[in-house]
């Protein structure tokens, strides 16, 4: 209609201009205005969103989305490593698929510990295909020991170890500490990942054979003018397994073949971590929770004998989720004091100066807003000092708890040669690098030059520890021991039984 009226207007202006111009020019006929009114015009359609049609889309089959209250569930929605196909990487395929129920019985050793792992992972920000690492490690077994006595879930040398932070002594290996091992392992991961510019494949099987060899092998393809990348490097069996064994196991997560048993854990934590702040007895700490003794050695197996060390750690892991142990008369009596609200307080200022998250100050105090008043009494997290949690084992001479003696050392010069690192020389003497660095007072970040000395101190040999009154045989023997440690280690332990 607007376009309708639009053209009688152009027409009577039409017919003005035409009468300005020349009286002879021909008038509009009343028949083309009587045309223009009536005229019907062919409009564009509107392209309006809520008028256009779109095409129906096509049917396409798509699976049921995964539950995330599952912690199964929720690693097979973040699992991301490249699983193509590749003769060893289909060779570990088809074992796992020949021992259908191996997932859901190691599952059960990992429960009390799994969520707190995964969470771990990607709170470093690692792949969720790390936090399966233990399954092919260890089957999750916190004492599993290997031939290079290579310890834990993680299966961590004592090098290693020691230079991630992990504790050990007569009462406590860190190593057999599930959650502690974690976090020296995903440290050690880091590293190798951040050495081998990013590669997770190179920096995983670092972790497996050691550093130094995956870089030579990389090394000697580059040179062969060979891929560098893991399928094509000439590497140990085992390593060379190792890596398809974690593929594998994410390949099968992800696509969930016939015959094939995805374990089922609730996302979310069923065991909870709870610094005693003193030496504890276990027997003491059974009898005051509630828990059994055999529980809590089971749950904590870096604990080696009754108690737990004079220097710590003194964290213990109870078979109880935060909400429960926070309600707990155990908790409640032992671990918590009260706290008055003063002005301008908030539950994150309180929890924060309590050493507590906000939902575990809400979940003690049973609150389920944020709201607080003025003088309102809130309990908080608080170590009790006065806790008696030793038993006396002096009290007879026949349990007296024996400390071992120390063992003598003797120190060692080596001369540092092109190509060698602190690491390096660490694993030839089986000796830690923090202690390298202690004993010649440097920083991770010295350089080493070549013909620099440094001091090692390592294990006398038993024959060492005799009188100077010795046969001139006897001495020239304990030199020959000395000797023969120095060029190749100390001599290798006996496994011991899991």
């Amino acid at each position: 209609m607007n376009r309708v009226l639009i053209q009688l207007s152009g027409l009577i202006i039409l017919t003005m201009l035409s009468g300005c111009k020349s009286s002879s020019s021909p008038q509009v006929s009343r028949q083309a205005i009587l045309s223009a009114l009536t005229q019907v015009p062919v409009e564009k359609p509107v392209t309006s969103p809520a008028i256009v049609e779109v095409e129906p889309p096509k049917i396409t089959t798509v699976k049921a989305p995964l539950r995330d209250d599952d912690l199964w569930q929720h690693i097979r929605q973040k699992l991301s490593f490249n699983t193509a196909s590749h003769p060893r990487l289909d060779k570990r395929i088809k074992w796992y698929l020949s021992q259908p129920n191996y997932l859901n019985v190691v599952n059960k050793r990992a429960a009390p510990y799994f969520y707190h792992v995964v969470k771990k992972v990607e709170r470093k920000g690692l792949p969720i295909e790390i936090a399966l690492l233990p399954f092919v490690e260890s089957d999750f077994r916190p004492k599993a020991k290997s031939q290079q006595n290579a310890v834990g879930v993680w299966q961590l040398v004592d090098a290693t170890a020691y230079h991630f932070g992990i504790k050990k002594d007569e009462w406590y290996d860190g190593r057999q500490d599930v959650l502690a091992s974690t976090d020296a392992a995903l440290d050690y991961l880091l590293y190798l990942h951040e050495r081998f510019d990013g590669d997770w494949l190179h920096a995983l099987a670092a972790y497996n054979s050691g550093e130094g060899r995956v870089k030579k092998a990389i090394a000697k393809n580059r040179k062969a003018g060979k891929s560098t990348h893991f399928w094509h490097l000439t590497l140990p069996k085992e390593t060379a397994d190792y890596v398809p064994k974690l593929l594998a196991l994410s390949h099968l997560l992800k696509t969930s073949p016939k015959g094939f048993k995805v374990p089922s854990l609730p996302n979310k934590a069923t065991t909870s971590i709870l610094d005693i702040g003193q030496q504890f007895d276990v027997n003491q700490l059974a009898k005051l929770s509630g828990i059994k003794k055999r529980q809590l050695y089971a749950l904590n197996q870096g604990i080696l004998k009754h108690r737990s060390s004079p220097n710590g750690p003194h964290k213990v892991l109870l078979p109880l989720s935060e909400q429960a142990l926070l309600k707990s008369a155990f908790f409640r009596e032992n671990f918590s004091q009260g706290y008055t609200v003063k002005a301008n307080d908030t539950l994150y200022r309180i929890a924060l100066n309590a050493g507590m998250s906000v939902s575990a100050l809400k979940a003690l105090n049973n609150k389920r807003s944020d709201l607080i008043r003025v003088g309102e009494k809130l309990l908080v997290s608080e170590s009790n000092e006065q806790l008696d949690l030793l038993i006396d084992y002096d009290v007879s001479p026949y349990i007296k708890e024996i400390k071992a003696k120390p063992i003598p050392q003797v120190e060692h010069h080596h001369t540092i040669k092109q190509g060698e690192s602190l690491w390096t020389i660490s694993r030839h003497y089986k000796v830690a690098v923090k202690d390298l660095l202690n004993w010649n007072s440097l920083t991770a970040q010295s350089l080493l030059k070549p013909g620099k000395v440094l001091m090692v101190f390592l294990p006398a040999p038993a024959a060492l520890k005799s009188n100077k009154t010795q046969p001139a045989s006897s001495s020239i023997s304990s030199i020959e021991a000395l000797q023969s440690i120095l060029r190749h280690g100390k001599p290798k332990q006996s496994e011991s039984p899991n």
